[in-house]
């Protein structure tokens, strides 16, 4: 029930909100009501009314281009493999310099698992645009489950950790080998993913980079970790787990609302968001555009929030931050042909590990990701790693001038040092361009290829004969493409 009523409330707000952004409008500068007095001050008061009012939307990743050794790469989004709960998105690097292209095809393939506890993998935005400079990009985007069917079936943290083994092996089919780098949440289920991998002898991923993730809750709790360790965890699922209401296309399905989270969110700090609001309202009096162009692009991204499927989350409760079966060597992980296996991080050997913390984590204690390395114990020490970023808090260790400046060149060059020159599959030609975009491997929706796909490489896409591809190059001699 309390899912239909904030759906109500969310529609009777609506038009107050839509009245509040159109008053802003009339009485800003230049506009009918500019010019009275108190103007600034109306226009502002009605816009911060607007944005606390208006309904937040999944934000785009909005990378258009990065520079690759002093030139301008442009960026194409792809979804490389539709999931039921889950796309690979991939960022497609285009140049016409000949020097840059070969430069791009040679540099680290790296797959970037993004969290799935609350807000989309748009978060990590600053995290993907600032490692396209140096490596092939590739991201999990995870869906809203509210738009997910019943009939797609259920998703529990066994199923997050087999999709994540998947992305590997795709990877590692296409380019011979690959890096993964997981933030926050995504760490436990990965370290799980590569430990089965290597328990059955697989192929693993070149590097593991985990960046401020809860592997051992225990050390160091934070406010996050204490309420999911105090509370049962009947507690979780009686009070906040609530079947999705008609009108979406996941309607009765059961899920951990994404408002629900959002409160959550505000509530470990309120008054540093009553004080950023504030500020915000003063510097629309002020003028200060800059200002308050951070301030929405902030909260454009915080504001947007998912529902997550609540098997999943209940099972993240219980095995993370209740039973601790990660560090107790007791999780066993259910595989796609339902069988039953042991998460046994010991056996991974090949793979290097780098961790990263941030001194001021208010999310993932001191230590916690850190734990890492007392449970790979099969990996070498000449190839792991522990960097504590000093100053940072949790979004500073993947976002923003300390992760640019701090974090980046030493996951750069730990990537570096340890990769591997890559084998493209199969036979294909050497072309002057890189191989054309591939559809998704499952059929996305007409709107998401339109949004993810040019279409310059749309129509490439389908061209499948290398004569073909030759007689289109000659025709369009402009774009030279490298992932």
């Amino acid at each position: 029930m309390l899912y239909q009523l904030y759906e109500a409330q969310r529609s009777l707000m609506e038009p107050f909100s839509d009245f509040a952004q159109a008053a802003s409008k009339l009485y800003g500068q230049g506009a009918v009501w500019g010019q009275l007095p108190m103007a600034q001050r109306m226009a502002a008061g009605y816009d911060l009314l607007y944005r606390l009012g208006k309904d937040y939307e999944k934000p785009e990743f909005n990378i258009k281009s990065v520079k690759v050794d002093g030139e301008d790469v442009v960026i194409q989004e792809a979804i490389e493999l539709d999931k039921p709960f889950c796309e690979l998105r991939r960022f497609k690097r285009f140049t016409d310099e000949p020097h840059i292209l070969k430069t791009l095809k040679s540099q680290p393939v790296v797959l970037i698992v993004a969290p799935l506890s609350g807000h989309y993998a748009t978060l990590l935005r600053d995290t993907v645009r600032t490692m396209l400079q140096d490596h092939k990009v590739y991201i999990t985007d995870w869906k809203n489950a509210r738009l997910v069917p019943l009939s797609e079936g259920e998703f529990r943290l066994d199923d997050y950790i087999n999709y994540v083994q998947e992305f590997i092996r795709l990877l590692q089919a296409e380019y011979g080998n690959c890096h993964v780098v997981s933030v926050c949440q995504p760490t436990v289920p990965v370290l799980a993913a590569v430990s089965l991998m290597a328990s059955r002898g697989e192929q693993l991923p070149l590097t593991l980079t985990m960046m401020g993730g809860p592997i051992d809750a225990r050390k160091s709790p934070t406010a996050v970790n204490n309420l999911a360790m105090n509370k049962s965890y009947e507690w979780f699922e009686n009070n906040v787990i609530y079947r999705v209401p008609q009108g979406f296309p996941g309607e009765g399905r059961r899920v951990y609302p994404g408002f629900l989270q959002h409160t959550g969110f505000v509530a470990m700090n309120p008054d540093r968001h009553a004080s950023s609001h504030y500020d915000y309202f003063k510097d629309l009096i002020k003028g200060d555009d800059a200002s308050a162009e951070a301030h929405r692009k902030f909260y454009d991204e915080y504001n947007a929030v998912l529902d997550m499927d609540a098997d999943y989350y209940l099972d993240t409760i219980r095995t993370v931050f209740q039973q601790f079966e990660l560090v107790n060597g007791t999780w066993d992980v259910k595989n796609p042909d339902g069988q039953i296996e042991r998460v046994r991080p010991q056996d991974i050997r090949s793979a290097a590990l780098l961790t990263v913390e941030g001194e001021l984590d208010d999310i993932s204690g001191s230590g916690q990701t850190e734990a890492a390395h007392s449970l790979c114990t099969g990996i070498a020490d000449a190839k792991r790693e522990h960097y504590e970023v000093k100053g940072a808090g949790h979004y500073g260790i993947f976002s923003g001038r300390r992760w640019r400046e701090l974090v980046y060149p030493k996951l750069v060059k730990f990537i570096a040092a340890n990769d591997q020159p890559q084998s493209r599959a199969g036979t294909r030609e050497s072309l002057a361009a890189e191989d054309t975009v591939k559809p998704a491997r499952k059929t996305a929706t007409a709107a998401a290829r339109k949004s993810t796909a040019a279409p310059k490489a749309a129509k490439a896409a389908s061209v499948a004969a290398a004569p073909a591809k030759k007689a289109v190059a000659r025709k369009k001699p402009a774009t030279r493409a490298a992932r």
